[in-house]
């Protein structure tokens, strides 16, 4: 079997070999054999590559491959592990939807807003934010998109 650089596996995959590097460090790619110092691959890293990709497209985080890369690796059925995390993530990007929505709605309603000065149009974001409900300061970082100002 042909075995691969880091450089030729990284431009077949379409990626920088820092990141496979990375991928390795973290548990989601084997430790390859050396030869003379350099790594090497064969070419069944290019598929591992593109389940790596495939999963961080649809938003999973480094935790969640690494736990659907390790049942792969003991030949655990990995459709099972796959349908319990998709379903997790699926609410999560319902969530990240509805927050997008809503400040859709927000800055669409915004565009109305003819206020001279701050302290007026900070009135007319709360009426548009809290709908007439009795706002306090925690109002405005309660709105989606807010930043958590906690750290």
């Amino acid at each position: 079997m042909t075995e691969l650089t880091i450089s030729e596996v990284a431009k077949q995959a379409g990626i920088r070999a820092s990141a496979i590097r990375y991928y390795e460090s973290v548990g989601l790619l084997p430790l390859p054999q050396r030869v003379s110092g350099q790594r090497r691959y064969n070419a069944d890293i290019l598929r591992r590559l593109a389940f790596i990709q495939a999963a961080q497209a649809v938003g999973f985080s480094v935790a969640e491959m690494q736990t659907l890369l390790k049942e792969l690796d003991v030949d655990a059925p990995l459709s099972a592990r796959w349908q319990v995390l998709a379903k997790q993530k699926l609410a999560e990007v319902d969530t990240l939807i509805q927050k997008a929505q809503s400040m859709r709605r927000m800055l669409e309603q915004g565009l109305d807003c003819s206020c001279p000065d701050l302290e007026q149009c900070i009135d007319c974001v709360l009426k548009i934010h809290c709908k007439g409900r009795k706002h306090t300061a925690l109002t405005l970082s309660q709105a989606p998109g807010a930043y958590d100002t906690s750290r």
